[in-house]
């Protein structure tokens, strides 16, 4: 029992630690509610990557070409060469909105070596808005539909914050078991690693965006180099949110991340597979493909995530059929008070999500599933297939294929 009670200790601790001390990860940072009717609006170019997107583009693209906004609204859709009729499908939701006159489609070139195909499909829809460039870009994803004032309130988010960088984190479709547990459970450790509130402060170092919505200011982008600067990058988003923060005004751009309901991916995320593939692409390359990280990230999910719930198990399992009270029961309380603070933690997230409260207390199983996908995306590094997507993969951050 004494490996047990070691953990037992350090557990709760660790908890502790990350509810007061870890930049209020777990709370949720909403985007303000409604547009400011008496504000100076600026013209916006959005741009839309799209490789073989014909059969999600009309669950979003009509969203963003509807956009209730004040201002001019040109839509840049790049067809990333895709094989699918993607351009075709996009004229015809153009032809069908009343404001399809603000969609520009855009054939993308053929990728230069050392670009991901999302970097190169934005960057020929930057090339292609220079002519009369609207000072607010935004990228937004092929899959992401928008509410109709959506457009208003990141600007509105903008202006007021001073920010250089608005981003929001898509509510993604989470439908089945599987998906249910491990979709609130995926933007819940993305939180983890970057602490909203510290995004947002500029005194702090942490930087990241979630790439299916970014809004940011055409001169802040210029300023930091444009998208070559991060152009081999496969977590393209943080990639960017680290630029604009580091470069993108004199001292430091700023940035802020936050969440709301909408603004939704419409690609299905029903099973285990379906997020087991989203992880696998880029959970090595977080981890700068170091083995060393590995192992300290695969240490550090058991001790947080594992150890709780097995100590009060152990502990309570021992306490009832050998009556060691002293020992037993403190593995089993100090376990049940690190699994009860990492339950709190997760419960905003779940809300979120409008899943049943009870699936908070299953978020030791979904960091089991979490550490497993980490590994195997180590291991497909190893075989060359890493950041695999849509018929490319991306070995060491190089693009192939």
């Amino acid at each position: 029992m004494l490996i047990p009670a070691v953990a037992g200790i350090l557990a709760p601790l660790i908890w502790m630690v990350l509810w007061f001390w870890h930049g209020g990860f777990w709370k949720l940072e909403p985007l303000l509610p409604q547009p400011k009717e008496d504000l100076s609006w600026p013209a916006v170019d959005v741009i839309i990557p799209a490789r073989d997107e014909a059969d999600i583009l009309p669950h979003a693209l009509p969203t963003v070409l509807g956009q209730d906004y004040p201002g001019k609204v040109r839509v840049f859709l790049v067809n990333d060469q895709s094989r699918d009729g993607t351009a075709e499908v996009a004229r015809q939701l153009s032809d069908a909105s009343p404001c399809g006159e603000r969609l520009v489609i855009v054939e993308s070139a053929s990728r230069p070596k050392g670009w991901t195909g999302k970097l190169w499909a934005l960057q020929q829809g930057i090339k292609a808005s220079e002519t009369h460039a609207a000072s607010l870009v935004l990228f937004t994803d092929a899959d992401i539909a928008h509410e109709k004032n959506s457009l208003a309130r990141l600007v509105t988010q903008s202006l007021q914050g001073d920010y250089d960088l608005v981003s929001l984190m898509a509510r993604l479709q989470a439908s089945g078991f599987w998906s249910r547990l491990l979709v609130p459970a995926f933007v819940y450790f993305f939180a983890m690693l970057y602490p909203f509130k510290r995004i947002a402060d500029p005194r702090s170092r942490c930087a990241g965006a979630a790439g299916g919505c970014v809004l940011l200011r055409r001169r802040a982008l210029k300023k930091t180099g444009g998208l070559p600067a991060i152009a081999g990058a496969l977590i393209d988003d943080c990639s960017l949110g680290r630029l604009i923060k580091r470069h993108g005004r004199s001292g430091g751009g700023r940035i802020w991340l936050g969440f709301t309901r909408g603004v939704v991916s419409m690609r299905p995320c029903t099973d285990l597979s379906t997020v087991w593939r989203m992880v696998v692409r880029t959970a090595f390359v977080q981890l700068h493909h170091s083995w060393l990280l590995l192992l300290g990230t695969v240490f550090g999910m058991t001790l947080v995530f594992l150890v709780p719930p097995l100590c009060l198990v152990i502990g309570g399992w021992d306490l009832i059929l050998h009556n060691r009270t002293v020992t037993a029961g403190f593995s089993a309380i100090s376990g049940g008070v690190a699994w009860a603070v990492m339950t709190r933690t997760f419960r905003p997230m779940i809300r979120f999500y409008r899943q049943p409260l009870y699936m908070a207390w299953l978020l030791p199983l979904a960091a089991c599933l979490y550490t497993v996908m980490t590994v195997d995306s180590a291991l497909r590094f190893l075989r060359g297939e890493g950041g695999a997507w849509k018929g490319r993969t991306y070995e060491g951050g190089a693009p192939q294929g």
